[in-house]
This record gives C-alpha cells, sequence and structure tokens, in this order.
C-alpha cells in the first residue's frame, strides 16, 4: 500500500490533533476589496481592515517619511556599515584562509611540478564533522530537541502544563518547521570553523508561523568594540534576497513599493571562497544585497518624549532595512513592545560562540587549530612528493641518447630500444639523488597532528591505555582530562539554545489561540496560552556532559555509590535516567517510579505493593482508612502463609511499611492542620517562607504536638483500661479486692457503732451525775433555808417537794433517753 511507504515524523502530534471536527462550509464574498464579508451558517462576519497611520506601533515608517530624510539617513548607514565591515578584515582575511583548509575541493598543482600532491589533510574537517555529529545528536534527539521546567511553585495541573508545552514545542520544532533541523545543522557546520554562529528568530508573516533561521558569522556585522550582541550600538543582518523575494514582500505591505533597479552582482571573498570549496564558480550575484540593519536613532517626527511632552533626545531602536547598491530604505520599523514604557530593545539574533575570545566574535577550530592544520598539509605533501620522485625519480640523460617512445613511464614487462651514442647507458644517464621519505619528516607529520586532534579534543582514548579493571572513577577521570573542552563547547551550545527557545517561545505564546486546536492528551483544553506563561523551556542537551560515553561513566559511579549505601538513593530514579541515556525507549514503562503513581484506593495499593509496583501516599487521601487497610493486609492469615513462601517477601514487607509511614506522616500532618487551625505551607513553600514566619509556625506546631501527645496518653491510658478490664483472671483479682473492701468497710461501720454507743453511755453517765449534782446542791439549799427561816420555809416544803419530785422525774427521763439511745445504736 503506498501508505506504507510514508515516513513518520520524529514527533508524534498532540493528541486529539486528529480527532478535530471539520470546519463548516464558508462563504466569502468581495465586493468591495477594502471590505470582505464571511458567512458561515446564520453567522455573516463584515472586516474592515483599519487604514494604516504612522501611528500604528507596526507601521512601515519609511512610508512617512520624506524621500531627503531618508536619502540622507541611508547614506549615513552604509558608510557606518563600510566602516564596520573594515574593523574586522583581518578577521575575514583569517576566515578565508582558514576555508581553504578544509580540502573539500582537491586543489591541482603545477608547482613545483605538474601533478604534484594537492592533498589536504582532513584534520580541520575531522574535528568540524565529528563536533557536529555529536552536537547534533546531544541537541536534537528523535524525541525532540525542548524539555519543560516550571516556574516556581510545583503542583499537578503545572505540571501537566508542563507536559503540553513540551509536546506542543516538539511538536513545532520537528513537524511544523521543517527548516529548523536543516539550518540547525548548518549552524554546527559553521560554529566550529568561524567560532561564531548566530540564529535569527522572527514570526515570519509569509508562512503564518514562527522560524528560527541560521546566519553565518560573516552576515553579522558589529562596531568596533562591542563586546556582545544584546549590548551591541548596531547590529546589520547582511541578506540575499532575489528581486522576485523583493517584490512578494513589497506588495504584503513589508517593503515600501520603490523601484530598486538591477542587483549589484557583488561577491565577498567568502562567498567565493565558500563557492569555490563547493565546486561552484560563482563570478556573479544577481541577488539584491540586503541591509537590516538594528540601530539605536532619534528620528525626526519620531522623536522621544518625557512625560510632559518634551523630546529629550533619546535616541530609540529601530530596524532599519535597506537595499546596499541603490541605498534605497525599504523599511523602517519600531523594536520595542508596543506597551514597553523603557522602550527595551527588542533581540531577534541569539549569538553561538564555540570559544570566547577577547572581541565580539569567538574563535573557531580555523583560529586554534589552523597553524596545526596548515603544517601537517605542508608536511603531508611533501611525504608524498618524496615518495613519488622516491619511486620515479628523474634526473639528466645525454643529449645523443634516444629511447623509442621518448620519456613516457615504461610499463610493467615493457623493453624499449635505446640508441645509445657511445659508452653503456648507466653512462649516459645521471639520475638525481631523491632520498624516500624521511623518517624524522614523517614523526614530525606524526606529532602535529596529534598535538592538533588533541588540542581539538578530537582525538580518541586508546582503549589500551584504559584497564577493564580500573574504578569508574579513573575511567571517568581520564574522559573529563580528555573531554574538557568539548564539554565546556557543549555547556555554551546549550545556553545559546535556551536562549533561542525562550525566544521561540515568547513568539509563539503571542500567536497562540487561548484554546488548543485539538484537545490535549491532559488538563483543560483551554489552557493553552496560560501554559506557556507558567513554563520554561530549555534544551534536552546536558551542558555537563559532551557524550553519551561520558554520561554513563557518570551514572556509573552514582550506581557504584549507591551499592555503599543504597537507602540514601532513589535507585529506581537512577536506573531509569541510565536507561534513558543509553537511549532505551519507553524507560517510563521499563523501571517505575514513585512518581509515576497516581491516588488510588488502598486495596490497588496493596496490590502494587504485593507485585513489587511503586506505591504512593498523597495528602488528599483519608489516611486512617489507608492505614487500617494495609495493616489488616499484613496481619491476614492467609496472606503471610502465602508471603511466606515469596523469596521477595522482606523487601515486599519493607516497601508496605514505608508506605504505611508515608500515610502515618500525613494523617499526623493532617491533625497538627486541624490543632493550629490552618494549613502548613508545602514543601516547595518552605524554600520562600520568611524565617520569622517560619519561627511562628513552629511554635504553633510544638504546642499542637504537646496536645496531640497529651490526648494519645490519655487515649492509651484508656484502651489499655479497657483491654484489661477483659482479662479473666484480672476480673477474678477484682473481684477479690472488692469483697476484701466490702468486709473491711463492715468492720469500720462496726467499729463506728461501737465507737457511739460508747460515746452516748459516757453521756448519759455525765447526765447522771449532773443530775444529782444539782438534787445535792438543792437539798443543801433547803437545809439552809429551813435553819435560817424554818418558820417562813413550812409554807414552801410543798413547793420544795414538788420542785424535787421534777428534778427527779428529769433525771429518770435522762436516764431513759439514754438507754433507748443505746438501744437504737445496737
Amino acid at each position: 500500500m503506498a501508505t506504507g511507504m510514508m515516513d513518520k515524523g520524529l514527533y508524534q502530534a498532540p493528541m486529539g490533533l486528529s480527532d478535530l471536527a471539520e470546519a463548516p462550509d464558508m462563504e466569502i464574498e468581495i465586493e468591495d476589496p477594502e471590505s470582505v464579508s464571511i458567512e458561515m451558517g446564520d453567522i455573516e462576519i463584515q472586516l474592515k481592515p483599519e487604514k494604516e497611520t504612522a501611528d500604528t506601533f507596526d507601521a512601515n515608517l519609511a512610508e512617512y517619511m520624506d524621500d531627503g530624510a531618508l536619502s540622507g539617513l541611508a547614506e549615513e548607514l552604509v558608510e557606518d556599515f563600510e566602516k564596520d565591515t573594515m574593523d574586522r578584515k583581518d578577521w575575514i582575511k583569517t576566515y578565508v584562509d582558514g576555508l581553504k583548509l578544509l580540502g573539500l575541493n582537491y586543489e591541482e598543482r603545477t608547482e613545483p611540478w605538474q601533478g604534484a600532491c594537492g592533498v589536504f589533510h582532513p584534520m580541520l574537517t575531522e574535528s568540524v564533522v565529528r563536533f557536529q555529529s555529536e552536537a547534533m545528536m546531544e541537541t536534537f534527539p528523535a524525541m525532540g530537541p525542548v524539555k519543560t521546567q516550571i516556574i516556581g511553585a510545583t503542583d499537578l495541573l503545572r505540571e501537566e502544563a508542563a507536559a503540553r508545552v513540551r509536546e506542543d514545542m516538539n511538536y513545532q520544532l520537528t513537524d511544523v518547521m521543517t527548516e529548523y533541523r536543516p539550518e540547525h545543522e548548518k549552524m554546527l557546520w559553521s560554529l566550529p570553523l568561524a567560532g561564531s554562529a548566530f540564529k535569527k528568530v522572527y514570526f515570519d508573516p509569509s508562512k503564518g508561523r514562527q522560524v528560527a533561521v541560521f546566519i553565518p558569522a560573516e552576515d553579522i556585522v558589529v562596531p568596533y568594540g562591542a563586546s556582545s550582541i544584546e549590548d551591541a550600538d548596531r547590529v546589520t543582518h547582511v541578506m540575499r534576497k532575489t528581486e522576485n523575494e523583493v517584490l512578494k514582500l513589497q506588495e504584503a505591505g513589508f517593503y515600501a513599493d520603490v523601484d530598486l533597479g538591477d542587483p549589484g552582482y557583488e561577491l565577498d571573498d567568502i562567498e567565493k571562497q565558500k563557492a569555490e570549496e563547493t565546486g561552484m564558480s560563482a563570478t556573479q550575484d544577481d541577488r539584491f544585497r540586503i541591509l537590516e540593519m538594528h540601530v539605536n536613532l532619534d528620528l525626526k517626527g519620531f522623536e522621544h518624549e518625557d512625560k510632559k511632552g518634551r523630546e529629550t533626545g533619546i535616541a530609540l531602536p529601530y530596524v532599519v532595512t535597506l537595499e546596499k547598491g541603490t541605498r534605497t530604505i525599504l523599511a523602517i520599523r519600531r523594536n520595542w513592545y508596543e506597551d514597553d514604557i523603557l522602550h527595551t530593545k527588542r533581540q531577534h539574533f541569539v549569538h553561538y560562540q564555540y570559544i570566547p575570545g577577547f572581541g565580539f566574535y569567538g574563535y573557531g577550530l580555523i583560529h586554534l587549530i589552523g597553524g596545526y592544520a596548515k603544517s601537517a598539509t605542508m608536511l603531508i605533501r611533501q611525504l608524498v612528493d618524496a615518495g613519488t620522485l622516491s619511486n620515479l625519480p628523474g634526473g639528466l640523460k645525454s643529449r645523443g641518447l634516444r629511447i623509442k617512445g621518448d620519456d613516457t613511464p615504461i610499463q610493467p614487462g615493457e623493453f624499449r630500444d635505446v640508441d645509445v651514442p657511445s659508452g653503456s647507458i648507466r653512462d649516459n644517464i645521471l639520475p638525481l639523488p631523491y632520498k624516500e621519505p624521511s623518517q624524522v619528516l614523517m614523526a614530525l607529520f606524526q606529532q602535529i597532528v596529534q598535538e592538533g586532534r588533541a588540542f581539538a579534543s578530537s582525538g580518541d582514548m586508546n582503549v589500551s591505555d584504559m584497564s577493564t579493571n580500573a574504578p569508574v572513577g579513573t575511567t571517568l577521570a581520564l574522559l573529563e582530562r580528555t573531554l574538557k573542552v568539548m564539554t565546556a563547547v557543549q555547556a555554551r551550545l546549550h545556553y545559546a539554545m535556551k536562549q533561542e527557545f525562550k525566544l521561540l517561545k515568547v513568539i509563539i505564546a503571542d500567536y497562540t489561540p487561548d484554546e488548543y486546536d485539538y484537545n490535549p492528551e491532559e488538563g483543560n483544553r483551554k489552557a493553552k496560552k496560560s501554559d506557556y506563561d507558567s513554563t520554561d523551556v530549555i534544551p534536552v542537551s546536558d551542558p555537563n556532559a559532551a557524550t553519551m560515553a561520558q554520561k554513563i561513566v557518570q551514572y556509573q559511579a552514582a550506581l557504584q555509590l549507591a551499592q555503599t549505601a543504597p537507602q540514601l538513593y532513589n535507585l529506581p530514579l537512577l536506573h531509569r535516567q541510565m536507561i534513558k541515556v543509553l537511549g532505551i525507549k519507553n524507560a517510563n514503562k521499563l523501571v517505575p517510579i514513585d512518581e509515576d503513581a497516581v491516588p488510588t484506593d488502598p486495596v490497588r495499593e496493596n496490590q502494587n505493593l504485593l507485585i513489587m509496583k511503586p506505591v504512593k501516599a498523597f495528602v488528599e487521601q483519608n489516611h486512617k482508612a489507608h492505614i487500617q487497610t494495609h495493616m489488616a493486609a499484613i496481619q491476614n492469615p492467609q496472606i503471610v502463609q502465602l508471603m511466606q513462601m515469596n523469596p521477595q517477601a522482606q523487601a515486599i514487607m519493607a516497601a508496605a511499611m514505608a508506605h504505611i509511614n508515608e500515610h502515618i506522616g500525613f494523617e499526623y500532618r493532617r491533625q497538627i492542620e486541624e490543632a493550629i487551625g490552618m494549613p502548613l505551607p508545602s514543601e516547595e513553600n518552605n524554600k520562600h517562607t520568611p524565617p520569622e514566619v517560619a519561627d511562628q509556625i513552629a511554635v504553633m506546631v510544638a504546642q499542637a504536638s504537646q496536645q496531640l501527645m497529651q490526648q494519645a496518653q490519655q487515649q492509651a491510658a484508656q484502651q489499655q483500661a479497657q483491654q484489661q478490664a477483659m482479662d479473666p483472671v484480672l476480673q477474678m483479682q477484682q473481684q477479690e479486692l472488692q469483697l476484701r473492701m466490702e468486709d473491711l468497710k463492715l468492720k469500720q461501720q462496726k467499729q463506728q457503732i461501737d465507737a457511739a454507743a460508747k460515746a452516748d453511755q459516757i453521756r448519759v453517765e455525765e447526765s447522771r451525775i449532773e443530775a444529782q449534782k444539782e438534787i445535792a446542791a438543792m437539798q443543801v439549799g433547803a437545809q439552809a433555808a429551813a435553819a435560817r427561816d424554818k418558820a417562813d420555809k413550812q409554807q414552801q416544803t410543798e413547793g420544795v417537794r414538788l420542785g424535787l419530785d421534777a428534778a427527779k422525774h428529769k433525771a429518770q427521763m435522762a436516764v431513759q433517753m439514754a438507754q433507748r439511745a443505746k438501744r437504737e445504736n445496737r
């Protein structure tokens, strides 16, 4: 089938893209070119574009400036460009000479003789090809060059947004931006040669999307003294455009509609040398030479004003596009964001550097090992020429010596006739004393090649220099020493790609709709624009390792360390990273880790524990229920019996207890939060919590933990008492103790009754004695009264008798009451 021959894209389109519903039929009616009517079913849309003015932010200001001002500005800018070009002429000469050493085109030499060796030593080309291959595999893997990094705190929604951004960016770079990979490979070829290479990132209205094109170093011109492309006062991008391309841009309104005449047909030295190296004969170029200059200007009529409306004379950033041959300005546009009150220059270029140097441009292999390559080329030509002269020597012969066939080389097995004027043939021929290739010259050649390759970090490590039993640390040290230069270059490449991806991200976020055009795999489909706001994009390359071998040795060292203290390492994550470095697909499925787990029910967690799949507790779960379920499974006799036959029983039990401890920790955290009446900061927020706030939280947590401890102690005491109450021996002891307590209580009551009776008897006796005393006193008084006045008291005798009777009756009554109380107490 024909579909079986179709190539698949490097990166899969985001899920849901193929499920888009077909758009309804639209009817577009254009009666007036300035007004467009679009009908979709029952909806009719009228489009009337606003006319562009000089105040329109994206307007081409060249359309609103007089010709005299434009002509003067063009002359000034071209003079500045030519001055900048002259300032770097030595750099250009070195670069042109270095291009000749690539040896991409064989040199036909006529000196010192026709057919002399014209080979170039491939040291320079070998280093460039190796760098391009290694850097391409590192920076642009099959799954895409972009990975994401969350800005700020991490949660599930942000992780899903980051996954969507990573998927969308990789889809854009691998499938939508079809020119990105070829342009990136061109950049990686030019970077090690020239030492600098550039990428230009912008929105292309003709394609309706973002683009990132490679710009060779010779096409970016800056003034002398510029330290970086961001701080350069003037950056000129030299472009070549055909007449048709210019007409398209003029028709689209991007360039002013002016007549440029015929192209200038000029080629610079670098263009000629590149054409020669590719086997082409370039005599003239029929394309326009367009200068796109990013400069700061104080344009008349568009001056910078302060808050009071007064002109400040501050030059603002503009992009001026002009044709160099006719010095005609095609476009002038503002180069800052519309809502930026500071008028900060927008960046469109990314500067890649191989080795940073003293000036703006970096040092490449042409500068670093160009001398080695030139010397190696010279020496190898001398060795080959010496071998040629030694095998086919020339010399002198007498004038009268005639050889049939003249001096054409003699074929193997051929004998020719010779006319000798006199003497022998040997006497008439004198070969010149050519020596065989010198061993000293050969040793010198090998030394130069070795040093050049070592300096360029293109030499391979000899396997014989390493022991198979050498520790991983020793191997890593050797790799670090050998690849130190390339590792630094790789780190700079990583940094520049990060800047490029940031520019691409801004353009994609600016021009992307608020909704996805497809149903994303995760999350809400209306979150596309917000996804880019909370996510940063970075290259997938590792700035700390230049090659796969270096990464593998690093992970091997980590695995060896993990064997000494496995409890300190996340071994599943370490093994997964190792598998990813090896380039094995589906590493997430091969080695699952805790971060892959999702909230699930406790029964599913028990199942995963039994088959040794990773499980993870989440803060929002019912931890008490999970703990009870897990403990019930661990104590289940059937499960315990079956686990005794499992060789992984100890590991399973350890994982189960570790998971239970997770739930215990979350449950304790929940109780603390309930006690203090507020949620505790998350692990990510703890990093940003002020120290004074952290101290206050610590005090509150300490008080809450004491309360929880006391509650737990009380509950433990109650549970212990309840458990003891259920013990039969303890119950019998308690009953016996209760009987003893009742007997003791009865004895105490009897003692109390006896004591009360004795006290009553004492009180009765005291009452009797008091009564007797009263009677005796009354008798004494009566006798005394009778003696004093016997006569007078005779009448009172009856009263006295009655009083005695009453006292006697009272005493009897007291005795009766005491006896009655005594009986009642008994």
